[in-house]
């Protein structure tokens, strides 16, 4: 097998597209080696991400025995149990946990809440500096509004939320054997919690999607209660996680570039489409959940065999040249902007409008506050996770500026 990038390295964080070309060169569809996950083919255009995840039947995230791709027989329980949500579901399935979740997000009307996640970003970014200078803008701002706004959108305590960060801190910092160890008992916690509050909510309701959901299951006896805590376990943990990567990179690449700061600022009506871009550029998630293929079939050049894997790259369909003018460049009035960062077909992102609020929000909040907002380390001193698959800045320290 043909070397490959290091997905977890600086290198390739700071710079995905270097590493993406080398791929693409390849090849439509390249075999590559995870972490945990092992051996994998792998999408590199835009067109083949997409022919796969629309495709599935013919690409399934479980084997026809139930087994869920990228599972190992050694992994815990608890894992497993998490994992066994509607992300790694096929039909039907998929649906019926998918349905009850739609369901209830209707009822708490997402887009309503715009308002609101403004006066929280507000708030935190009054805050911002409360504890000195330079601040840590992952720690201080993108990673505590996802969280709060996921954990109002629950109907979880706000008095719980520093449980939370703590968790999600703890899950994201996965690099290697005494890391995962402190993953399993964050991962442990975090299950015995919402299974608490799932009790509490069936006992004595409350407000939330919490108590939205208890009232579907109660009418429709759709879901099992191990499929309850894993769709907990999946909103608050994809409802927050990939939200604040996409802030801190965002802002990232305009305090790298101080003239698309104050070019965004001048007009925030602009926010719609920055954030499309941001999305695109960003791609804090770089890959999709690996696939099993069902039956021999042709992807991108290759012959594929039942049985083999395929994940897409999302981060190489966002910058891919068949599909966008000049990809490698941020341009923030992209029009049109095909990008795949909320997946396509049916596992499309069921947070996608929220996730889009809460960056727009975000911007707009900080540098309405702080319009003078710098670095306060050079762009090739910021630090990234070393973590395959989500593209996540470690620490962002920032000074308010003249």
């Amino acid at each position: 097998m043909a070397s490959q990038p290091d997905f977890s390295s600086e290198t390739f964080n700071r710079d995905p597209a270097a590493g993406i070309a080398a791929l693409r060169a390849r090849g439509r569809l390249v075999e590559v080696k995870f972490p945990i996950i092992g051996r994998v083919w792998l999408t590199t255009t835009y067109e083949t991400a997409s022919e796969m995840l629309k495709d599935s039947t013919t690409f399934t995230l479980r084997k026809e025995d139930g087994e869920v791709a990228g599972l190992r027989w050694w992994m815990p329980k608890s894992i497993a149990t998490v994992a066994n949500n509607m992300l790694t579901m096929d039909e039907p399935d998929h649906t019926r946990l998918r349905s009850i979740v739609d369901e209830a997000f209707r009822r708490r009307a997402v887009l309503g809440m715009e308002p609101h996640i403004r006066a929280i970003a507000d708030r935190l970014a009054d805050e911002l500096f409360a504890a000195g200078s330079p601040a840590d803008l992952v720690q201080r701002y993108a990673r505590i509004l996802p969280v709060s706004v996921i954990c109002e959108l629950l109907g979880l305590p706000t008095a719980d939320r520093p449980k939370f960060i703590a968790w999600a801190n703890a899950m994201t910092q996965l690099r290697g054997p005494i890391s995962f160890l402190r993953m399993m008992g964050s991962l442990s916690k975090m299950r015995r919690y919402l299974a608490e509050q799932l009790q509490s909510a069936r006992e004595r309701g409350g407000e939330g999607l919490i108590a939205e959901l208890v009232q579907v299951e109660k009418e429709g006896g759709r879901i099992t209660p191990d499929e309850m805590v894993s769709m907990m376990f999946l909103l608050l943990g994809a409802g927050s996680e990939t939200t604040t990567h996409l802030i801190s990179g965002s802002v990232f690449e305009l305090l790298r570039d101080p003239a698309r700061r104050d070019w965004l600022a001048a007009d925030w009506s602009r926010i719609g489409l920055a954030v499309e871009e941001f999305l695109r550029f960003v791609s804090p998630v770089q890959f999709t959940k690996p696939r099993y293929v069902r039956r021999d079939v042709e992807l991108g050049g290759v012959r594929l065999k039942k049985g083999d894997r395929v994940m897409a790259m999302i981060a190489a369909a966002n910058i891919d040249p068949t599909a966008h003018e000049h990809p490698e460049r941020m341009d923030l009035e992209r029009r049109p902007n095909r990008h795949v960062s909320f997946g396509t077909g049916i596992h499309f992102c069921l947070g996608h409008q929220l996730a889009r609020i809460e960056a727009a929000c975000a911007l707009q909040a900080l540098f309405t506050r702080w319009p003078r907002l710098q670095l306060a380390v050079k762009p090739e001193q910021v630090r990234w996770r070393g973590r395959p698959g989500i593209r996540a800045i470690d620490t962002l320290p920032v000074v308010a500026g003249g």
